[in-house]
């Protein structure tokens, strides 16, 4: 199956996967700067089915097609190698699909403003808010582009601006509606529970002001992961890693730490 993928560096795989309508940019603007210093990972980033680079294929109906693709991918690029899953929004679901099928190979998890219920009413959500917002710049945007960005940002300014046009508009804009449309309509969620445990290093990153997902029903997975540190971070939405990059990219580094001392050999 021909899924886009992009591949950085040598060593242990990190399997990076976005969020729903995006591509890979999302995860490799936020993690690349978090492997500068660093030396001994394979990273992977992949653009999900009609999304990105990545053709629509006719045999992915649901979101249990989509995890079977996306796990036919990884057991063709790295067969029977252990590897990491870093998984944004719907990509965090899709993460926690392949602890759950492919739990013997998963050697640590990162969970960025996952995707914990798929059903937008049933999630637990706060009130939207804004912190920041220049109005100059917002006044010098298309209607669209200031829609866009007032409707999913909590910091309102230049920088985020940026970010969010080139991981998160410009993105959506490519993906194939019909064929999202489609999964969304057969099957948003797994046919199956996400029960599997998982004993590695994880990091779970939430936004304070998430009012997409939220981040009250994300802390309900904690005990599914013995060794997960979970973070709720203030003046942050749903675009937590461009909102607050200091802090991520902080929290990033220690898990990576942990990983270092974990599992990839001495130097």
């Amino acid at each position: 199956m021909a899924i886009y993928h992009k591949v950085i560096g040598e060593g242990f795989p990190v399997v990076m996967v976005h969020g729903w309508t995006l591509d890979h940019q999302a995860m490799m603007h936020a993690m690349e700067p978090n492997f500068e210093n660093r030396s001994g990972w394979k990273r992977i980033y992949i653009d999900l089915p009609g999304m990105g680079l990545s053709e629509p294929q006719s045999s992915i109906k649901n979101s249990d097609d989509m995890l079977e693709a996306v796990v036919e991918l990884l057991d063709e690029l790295i067969p029977d190698q252990p590897f990491i899953v870093c998984g944004y929004s719907y990509g965090g679901y899709m993460a926690r699909g392949i602890v759950q099928v492919r739990h013997d190979r998963v050697h640590g998890l990162m969970l960025l403003a996952p995707m914990v219920i798929d059903e937008t009413d049933k999630r637990v959500l706060p009130q939207k808010t804004v912190f920041k917002r220049d109005h100059n710049l917002l006044s010098g945007l298309s209607s669209e582009e200031a829609d866009a960005f007032a409707s999913m940002g909590v910091v309102l300014e230049k920088t985020e601006w940026e970010r969010f046009r080139d991981d998160i508009l410009l993105p959506s804009s490519q993906t194939n509606d019909e064929f999202v449309n489609r999964i969304r309509e057969n099957g948003y969620g797994f046919t199956f529970e996400l029960t599997q445990k998982l004993d590695y290093p994880t990091l779970i990153v939430t936004g304070r002001q998430d009012h997409v997902v939220g981040y009250q029903d994300a802390w309900r997975l904690i005990e599914y992961y013995p060794r997960a540190t979970f973070a709720v971070l203030d003046m942050a939405g749903h675009n937590v890693q461009i909102e607050q990059v200091d802090v991520f990219n902080t929290l990033v580094q220690s898990w990576l730490d942990k990983l270092e001392s974990d599992i990839l050999p001495p130097l």
